[in-house]
């Protein structure tokens, strides 16, 4: 209790604490773009429901990862060397969670360029499967990016109730933002085109971190700032020949 007041009396324990929620909120966009591509598969009285348990879980499993952060810590250890570099258990869970992302995205996007085979989803059919296999699958990526944040985290602040406070902070905000994303996502089709390629480009940025070619954070989220305000625009753009269209019918 003593450490918490004199974190609470200590301004640089807020700087950090703002610092670590910024991180996991900009790191929790990619979980809410994978959350809301898949939660929009199942049906519509499921969603809300499913990325409510999925978040939660996951918030849970952050607080327990929290908890072993000594052990976390430790997952940067080479355990051996392959094509000139150390690979850790960090980078192993890095590279699976990317190959993850770029299959699950692949095949998201062979399904929207041929709906016909919506049969092979590896999601089961039945409701309860689908809910179940949302939630496993939710809990996996998570399991990725949690692992790279604590890492992250512990570099920049010793002090675990900061660490604590900003993953539930983070964590709030993606329960907030959650179902918003996923609707606007449904209303705009090509957003989940736009949003799936977002997907394989980190997927593909995970595999190179693990494989010890760092991207830097700010040049992908850049790419994704730029290619979402290019979307947002062709919105526009067919909002506005819509809009032209429907009033030269009237018209006629």
């Amino acid at each position: 209790m003593q450490e918490i007041v004199l974190l609470l009396q200590d301004p640089a324990a807020w700087i950090a604490l703002v610092t670590l929620v910024v991180m996991e909120v900009v790191l929790g966009i990619d979980n809410l773009v994978f959350i809301s591509i898949l939660t929009n598969k199942l049906p519509a009285e499921q969603r809300e429901r499913a990325r409510r348990i999925g978040i939660g879980l996951a918030l849970v499993m952050r607080l327990a990862l929290l908890g072993t952060v000594a052990y976390i810590v430790k997952l940067t250890t080479p355990l051996f060397e392959a094509f000139g570099h150390g690979f850790s258990w960090k980078d192993l869970i890095l590279i699976a969670g990317g190959l993850f992302l770029v299959w699950k995205a692949t095949k998201e996007i062979h399904h929207s360029v041929d709906p016909v085979d919506h049969d092979e989803d590896f999601i089961a059919s039945s409701k309860s499967g689908t809910m179940t296999a949302a939630i496993g699958q939710i809990l996996l990526l998570d399991l990725v990016f949690s692992v790279d944040s604590i890492i992250t985290a512990v570099g920049m602040t010793d002090h675990l109730p900061i660490m604590i406070a900003a993953v539930v902070i983070a964590v709030a905000v993606m329960l907030v933002a959650a179902t918003p994303l996923a609707n606007f996502i449904e209303k705009n089709p090509t957003i989940v085109m736009l949003a799936l390629g977002f997907l394989l480009m980190i997927g593909m940025t995970l595999i190179a971190d693990g494989m010890g070619f760092h991207v830097p954070k700010g040049y992908v989220y850049a790419a994704m700032a730029f290619s979402g305000l290019v979307e947002v625009l062709n919105m526009f753009a067919r909002r506005k020949r819509q809009a032209d269209k429907a009033s030269k019918t009237k018209l006629h």
